[in-house]
């Protein structure tokens, strides 16, 4: 009587296995960086479901690092860079860089050293394309000594020298308390590789750096060495289209996008949009465009704690606003695509949280929000690729 019942308890097992197979299919982790003056021990390794839009809040993995709030991942996903944003009157009062191996397999992060980053506050960094030097932004809070770009050589092995370059730029004083000297706040290499391109919030300037790899100092200034910005603007994130032709940048202290062309280490400006709503206080922060490129997020901190969507003009690169949505908290520091482009994760600093939210890929719309898990200081999120 039993022997024609097992096949149907055959198939009835393949059923129940299915739903386990197709999570860890469109199961990928994601590292999230933070500010550990609170509870946070630095970096955490999560596992974020593609197809339900949720991270599992309990870690694969715990990595010991003060305050790296901003990660840099290599070409190949094998290292991370990531900047401690130390400075006076924290735990650690020095600047500094560490780096990291990732297992291609596991995605097991362990550490390989650690530098001085020559600077207060390092906030930023991204790797020359070809993979030799790390540029760090040293934004520094206090305005002795000020803001310094600094440039770390890479070893193939992921470790890192001691800083062979450093670079400053005159403040523009238009706001005393926060331009009284350089705050470099990001320095971002150019899409066909030949220059680095500096935002400082104290200058009111992007300062363009032509590119040498083959030189121990590898940065010179360009021969136009910068951009001039509205006064009091504060630069702060700089981000290049796909095909590199044009640029649209944050202002911080303005709430504004300043969109431009851009031709072989020249800025044209042929666009300046407001993020500023009904909130009083308004603060450009990161901004990121879709995977297809057709759309631009920008966050505005301050007291309005909002995501604004821009459809883009593929054309001329300016921007119309398409919708404001509530992040849900405080401060977001950040926020991310995840693989699939339907669900973007926002790091919300001071309400201590992540929230995910649904994103329509056609539409570029957010949506309802998915999930909020209690997370001290988040800053930053970088995802790995599949196993």
């Amino acid at each position: 009587m039993n022997a024609p019942l097992l096949p149907w308890l055959a198939l009835a097992s393949a059923f129940t296995l299915l739903p386990v197979q197709a999570q860890t299919m469109t199961t990928a982790d994601v590292l999230v960086g933070s500010y550990t003056q609170g509870t946070s021990k630095g970096i955490y390794r999560l596992a974020f479901d593609s197809q339900t839009g949720k991270l599992d809040p309990q870690p694969r993995q715990v990595i010991d690092s003060e305050n790296p709030s901003w990660l840099t991942l290599s070409k190949d996903q094998r290292h991370l860079y990531v900047v401690n944003e130390n400075g006076p009157g924290q735990a650690d009062a020095t600047g500094k860089v560490s780096s990291f191996a990732i297992d291609g397999k596991t995605h097991q992060v362990t550490p390989i050293n650690q530098v001085q980053s020559r600077g207060d506050e390092p906030t930023h960094s991204s790797l020359s394309p070809d993979q030799r030097f790390l540029f760090v932004a040293n934004y520094a809070v206090h305005p002795e000594p000020g803001g310094v770009l600094a440039v770390i050589p890479v070893g193939k092995d992921g470790k890192l020298s001691g800083v062979v370059q450093t670079e400053t730029h005159p403040a523009s004083h238009v706001d005393a308390e926060r331009q009284a000297s350089s705050h470099v706040h990001s320095a971002v290499p150019t899409p066909d590789g030949k220059y680095l391109v500096a935002s400082d919030l104290g200058a009111d300037r992007l300062f363009v750096y032509r590119y040498d790899g083959s030189k121990e100092k590898p940065l010179e200034a360009a021969k136009v060495a910068f951009v001039e910005l509205p006064p009091g603007s504060g630069p702060r994130h700089l981000l290049f289209s796909a095909d590199g032709k044009h640029a649209w940048l944050t202002l911080e202290m303005a709430a504004q996008v300043a969109v431009f062309e851009y031709h072989d280490g020249t800025f044209k400006q042929t666009q300046q949009v407001d993020l500023k709503g009904d909130a009083q206080k308004n603060g450009a922060g990161g901004l990121h465009a879709s995977p297809d490129g057709k759309f631009l997020y920008v966050a505005n901190r301050g007291d309005a704690n909002e995501l604004l969507v821009f459809s883009i003009d593929k054309a001329s690169g300016k921007l119309k606003e398409i919708q404001r949505r509530s992040v849900e908290g405080k401060e977001p520091r950040e926020f991310s695509f995840d693989p699939s482009g339907k669900f973007v994760l926002i790091a919300n600093q001071k309400s201590n949280a992540i929230v995910t939210v649904k994103r329509d890929p056609k539409s570029g719309l957010l949506g309802d929000t998915v999930q909020k898990i209690d997370f001290d200081s988040p800053s930053d999120f970088k995802f790995l690729s599949g196993k």
